[in-house]
């Protein structure tokens, strides 16, 4: 009877120091970072995720959020870096922003190969998005959920755009790949990598024409009252989120506390893709009717017009996809094909 008290009170006192070691290794705040802040579904989503993370884990995890890449001097690109390195602690990232350091992300930016929001589910929530995050595995972070920008459509300050030659020497703003670069140069545009931060002014002073976004961001950023008064709809290429924690301090949390953080991205990221997608999917065109109403000139492509742009950008398409990995995209395509 001793003997077994003994045991109990040994075993009791090991449990208790592994979660005072535990205790003892979280942090008074974590740092996770976004490129746009809460007036964006982009921010409300971290800002959500923190809100979740604190509730399930009863506060022994605080989360601060820093909109704007700020950790990084708002340079997008360099965030995948950062969080690997520990600058950053958790994130909210692009898969665009982040595939100069993970070429399988640009899957994502392949010119056309995501008709519609059928096609991201079929990716993002099938064995095409589990082999992702086995990438991303293996780059010092654990990856729990996905989470939407939104399809990117174009907009400038010039005409409508209907077809590539009506983009002819056009200057975009385009994001920090060069993915981005090469789809707008075979249009016949001459594109301009720059950040979003920068991006706002250059339009208002008319350093560029144009830019690529999601109707989300084209509206929270007031985009017409920089000059933005042509839209064109044409579903080129979608941008998925990644919710994502830095290795080690994933591993500094109880095992309670790692699967309260991926229940709680499972659930903010749930909700983005929702919030994301209201008044744009499916019959609710509440964002676009508000578009218009701001005196946006929009233009929907037909399949006819649609499949002129497929044919120029064909070329990049097949480049990149031997980049990104034959077999990845083969199975991307299959995927979509039978969604």
């Amino acid at each position: 009877m001793l003997r077994r008290t003994f045991l109990a009170a040994s075993t009791a006192c090991v449990v208790l120091a592994a979660g005072s070691a535990w205790a003892d290794a979280y942090r008074a705040e974590y740092r996770l970072s976004t490129v746009l802040g809460t007036a964006f579904a982009w921010g409300q989503a971290g800002e959500r995720w923190a809100e979740l993370v604190k509730e399930k884990t009863q506060g022994r995890i605080n989360i601060k959020l820093y909109p704007g890449t700020s950790l990084v001097g708002g340079d997008q690109t360099r965030e995948f870096t950062a969080i690997r390195q520990g600058v950053i602690d958790l994130a909210i990232g692009s898969t665009i922003n982040w595939s100069p350091q993970v070429k399988e992300l640009n899957l994502f930016s392949l010119p056309f190969l995501m008709p519609d929001y059928k096609a991201i589910d079929a990716l993002t929530q099938g064995e095409v998005g589990r082999q992702l995050f086995k990438i991303l595995e293996q780059r010092e972070v654990v990856p729990l959920a996905w989470g939407e920008n939104g399809f990117r459509e174009m907009s400038n300050s010039k005409h409508a755009v209907a077809t590539p030659a009506d983009m002819k020497g056009f200057k975009f703003r385009v994001v920090g790949s060069p993915l981005y670069n090469e789809t707008f140069t075979a249009l016949g545009a001459n594109p301009t990598q720059m950040s979003w931060a920068d991006a706002q002014p250059a339009l208002a002073t008319g350093a560029v024409d144009g830019q690529e976004n999601p109707l989300s961001v084209f509206v929270a950023a007031k985009l017409p009252t920089v000059g933005q008064k042509y839209l064109t709809l044409w579903h080129y290429v979608a941008d998925p989120l990644i919710f994502v924690v830095n290795k080690e301090v994933w591993a500094s949390w109880t095992p309670a506390d790692q699967e309260a953080v991926r229940q709680a991205a499972l659930q903010a990221g749930r909700e983005n893709v929702e919030k994301a997608r209201k008044g744009i999917a499916g019959s609710d065109n509440a964002v676009l009717k508000q578009i218009e109403a701001s005196g946006v000139t929009v233009t929907t492509l037909t399949p006819e017009q649609r499949d002129a742009f497929v044919k120029a950008t064909r070329p990049v398409y097949d480049k990149w996809a031997k980049t990104i990995g034959a077999d990845l995209v083969k199975k991307a395509e299959t995927a979509i094909a039978k969604r």
